[in-house]
């Protein structure tokens, strides 16, 4: 893995932006956007899965960013339950549901292999290789 300096050089970073953005493009329009509570809480979630791995990043050793990296997954697992409901509510069409989820599992899957890899690291400070 190549050395990272900040976390927006973080893949899973990127990821969640990525995702944050799409979904905003999503909430904004049709019946979507007048569903104020599904759309504030998708916006709350699919904006803490980036926060969280920006805010552990910038804290100071393994141990404190695996614990955001566990809470950003779990908001991750949030905005999935959430996508349900737009697609149970007809906000979202089956094909626009089954994209947004398999980026979302994707961006799951590769928080847990972060974790795993921080956790076997022999580096346990505040930059991470």
């Amino acid at each position: 893995m190549a050395t990272i300096s900040q976390f927006e050089d973080l893949e899973i970073w990127q990821l969640a932006r990525q995702q944050a953005d799409d979904l905003y493009k999503i909430y904004i329009e049709g019946t979507f956007s007048k569903d104020y509570d599904l759309r504030n809480q998708l916006n709350a979630s699919s904006g803490s899965v980036m926060d969280n791995i920006a805010e552990g990043f910038e804290r100071s050793g393994n141990k404190e960013f695996i614990h955001f990296l566990l809470i950003s997954k779990g908001s991750n697992g949030e905005v999935r339950s959430q996508l349900y409901r737009a697609l149970d509510r007809k906000h979202i069409s089956p094909e626009i549901f089954d994209e947004s989820v398999l980026k979302n599992v994707t961006i799951s899957r590769k928080i847990t292999a972060f974790i795993k890899y921080l956790k076997e690291s022999d580096k346990k400070g505040f930059r991470y290789e």
